[in-house]
């Protein structure tokens, strides 16, 4: 297909779209309107502090199961990555790869101590042997820098995916919707708190792995459920040939793009046992054993949704090809509702129904995600920095719960005004550059403070702002944000620091500085302090 033709289809299932733009709005309007209501009732029973954090801890191992997923499998698992397996081929596939492998390191080494040694946030497991007020302050800060960093690419999938549905082509337009989805998640999580986050992240999960389910089968249906033939079709259309199945097209260039590849794999493999927003899940299960267990139904969950990526990717390149994809988002974003498009039919209605019911879902999916992150955050700067810090542990619930609810409307404000200028890139590259910073700023603080005897206060401390300040310093100086046309500035280049990821320096940095903070500390750490820690982590004695 020439680029003449591509803009054309483009804009032809641009102009699908509009045709039957009722139905789009109606089916958008349905879902928030549900999920409003959802929200709203679940508000009417969150009676206290433990309601608003943790869904009174009332959840079953399966329904967590259910809601991590929804809370996981974001806008960078349904947009972005089927886009950079569309552009990419076989590595855009490695996020999939990374994305869940991640689990792993969350269920061996995480889950169940987290479970037992905490209340609501990460910060209430520093605590518990260190010094309350500064490893409250860095646990809250390190929380509300990596769940902003993750809802900007929420914000980034919410403005293009609204924008082909509705049209809508000029930048003040795309912000509007950035704010749009910003209002609405300040409602769910102010509303709701927990109960009402952890219903709407369920019905979404099924949603997404429904719709996901009914694309595969389609895509395989149009190749008689043969792969080798969808395989073989995607590589005649993406332009690469037989280089398109095979590793290097996107992260073999040079050495600078392998070494960017060893980068990316480092930080979502570490980062999902660091991500505020999956830490604060384990707490809404009765006890470690939930815990456990609903990581399992997590894993086998998203395990199976990852696998359907590669039919949304694969067939995206296949049948809605290359040349496509980027007229219509140079970031791939697009590439997922066009391929529902395309197996519906482009000048059909039932293609417009499978458009609009997919990107419905993809909408779902984001909505669940940024409301699940706004809690987290809010959550933090509440219980640890308001409560605990600030007021000293004097704060009454109410009073708590009241801090959260401002914290979530001044977090949804900053996150609108990241999101505008976010909005036209790649999300999965987005959500890889949070993992990056939760894995140095958060996965090493926990760790040595769950298995190491001799951590100290400084050794956190250090390790906190050590691996954020390293992490978001190296991001600020990146082809991220300057020096690139996909760039937040792409007319100024202030970009020194090569990679796009910055894990492979400032994962180690974070553990580094945790070790080399310990041992130069002059505090003794309190060995019986700890060895409660021990018993109450791995039994869960004493756990709330």
């Amino acid at each position: 297909m020439s680029p003449a033709q591509s803009v054309f289809a483009a804009e032809l299932a641009a102009n699908e779209a509009s045709e039957h733009r009722p139905l789009i709005i109606t089916l958008f309007a349905v879902f928030v309107l549900a999920t409003l209501g959802i929200t709203v009732w679940a508000g009417r029973q969150t009676k206290d502090a433990a309601d608003f954090y943790a869904g009174g801890r009332q959840f079953s191992a399966f329904q967590n199961g259910l809601a991590v997923s929804g809370d996981y499998m974001s806008a960078a698992s349904f947009l972005g990555i089927a886009g950079a397996i569309a552009l990419f081929g076989y590595d855009g596939f490695l996020y999939s790869i990374g994305f869940l492998v991640a689990w792993l390191v969350a269920l061996l080494l995480v889950a169940e101590p987290l479970r037992n040694s905490g209340r609501y946030t990460m910060g209430d497991v520093l605590a518990y042997r260190m010094r309350q007020r500064p490893v409250r302050t860095a646990a809250g800060t390190s929380t509300i820098v990596v769940s902003i960093f993750y809802l900007l690419a929420q914000m980034a999938g919410a403005g293009i995916l609204v924008s082909l549905l509705l049209g809508i082509t000029s930048d003040a337009g795309k912000i509007l919707i950035v704010a749009l989805v910003g209002v609405l998640m300040i409602v769910y999580v102010t509303i709701g708190g927990m109960k009402g986050t952890t219903w709407v992240q369920m019905v979404k999960a099924v949603l997404l792995i429904g719709g996901t389910i009914l694309i595969t089968f389609l895509v395989l249906l149009k190749f008689d459920f043969n792969i080798s033939d969808l395989l073989g079709k995607a590589a005649e259309n993406s332009g690469a040939g037989s280089a398109f199945l095979e590793p290097g097209l996107q992260y073999g260039a040079n050495g600078t793009s392998k070494l960017d590849f060893i980068s990316l794999g480092i930080a979502l493999v570490l980062g999902t046992a660091g991500l505020p927003h999956i830490l604060i899940r384990f707490y809404t299960v009765p006890n470690a054993k939930a815990a456990r267990k609903s990581v399992n139904w997590a894993i086998g969950i998203i395990g199976a949704f990852y696998l359907m990526t590669i039919a949304l990717g694969f067939g995206a390149a296949a049948l809605v090809g290359k040349d496509e994809i980027i007229a219509s988002n140079p970031s791939g974003n697009t590439a997922a509702p066009l391929l529902a498009l395309h197996v519906g039919g482009v000048d059909s209605a039932w293609g417009a129904i499978l458009l609009a019911t997919i990107s419905a879902v993809a909408f779902a999916t984001i909505l669940a995600v940024v409301a699940g992150l706004t809690l987290a955050s809010s959550s933090s700067f509440a219980h640890d920095i308001y409560a605990n810090v600030i007021r000293k542990g004097r704060a009454t619930e109410k009073e708590e719960m009241r801090a959260a609810r401002w914290a979530t409307v001044f977090i949804g404000v900053v996150s609108i005004a990241l999101g505008a200028l976010a909005r036209d890139l790649n999300v999965a590259g987005l959500v890889a550059l949070a993992f990056a910073v939760a894995a140095s700023a958060n996965l090493p603080t926990i760790l040595y403070s769950l298995f190491w005897k001799r951590f100290t206060t400084q050794g956190a401390l250090w390790s906190i702002y050590g691996g954020l300040i390293v992490a978001v310093g190296l991001v600020l100086f990146s082809p991220v944000v300057s020096g690139d046309p996909k760039a937040m500035f792409p007319d100024v280049d202030f970009a020194w620091f090569p990679l796009k990821n910055p894990g492979i320096i400032s994962i180690p940095f974070g553990f580094l500085m945790g070790w080399l903070g310990t041992v130069l500390s002059k505090e003794e750490p309190d060995e019986a302090k700890y060895a409660e820690l021990e018993v109450r982590s791995l039994t869960g004695t004493g756990a709330h």
